[in-house]
């Protein structure tokens, strides 16, 4: 070993990572997860990490085949260890809740709010051939499906899911 390798040795020592245990089952799912093209990239990152860790592979280099921090390797093999025995992959590798003010509207008066904008106005007694965001925001209301929601709101929920020709000139 030369001067330099042994400089480089004793100034960075390599620990040894703690182990990761994966099961078949579970790393089945995590080679589904790299396979598969519709995965999110970044699901599929965190997929290759765990896989690289229960192969044996270190955290440096592991990092530098992925292209990631060390440190974002470490915190992944960690939130794996520290998982719940019960937890699925897809939870285990899912991001963390998120600190700030909680949801406004519930996924489920997001939906009626879009099926409700599938009917014709007529239907609801509505003196309009097309719905406009403050038709939509003001029947919503009427029925009590929402207590109180605005025009731009709306927009923003048809923007997110276009279901019909009739909703996609309402956004624009």
């Amino acid at each position: 070993m030369t001067k330099r390798e042994l400089r480089w040795e004793v100034a960075m020592p390599l620990l040894a990572a703690d182990p990761v245990i994966v099961l078949a089952e579970q790393r089945e799912v995590l080679e589904q997860l790299v396979r598969v093209h519709s995965t999110p990239q970044q699901l599929a990152v965190r997929a290759r990490i765990i896989l690289h860790a229960a192969d044996g592979m270190g955290v440096r280099e592991s990092a530098r085949e992925l292209m990631v921090w060390p440190k974002t390797v470490r915190y992944w093999r960690k939130r794996w260890r520290r998982a719940a025995d019960g937890q699925s992959v897809p939870e285990r590798l899912a991001d963390a809740p998120r600190r700030g003010a909680p949801a406004t509207f519930t996924p489920e008066q997001i939906c009626a709010v879009v099926a409700m904008t599938c009917e014709k106005p007529s239907e609801s007694d509505r003196p309009i051939s097309h719905w406009s965001q403050r038709e939509i925001a003001g029947e919503a209301m009427r029925r009590g499906l929402i207590p109180s929601i605005s025009q731009r709101s709306v927009g923003r929920f048809l923007k997110k899911r276009p279901t019909s020709n009739r909703i996609a000139s309402v956004t624009g």
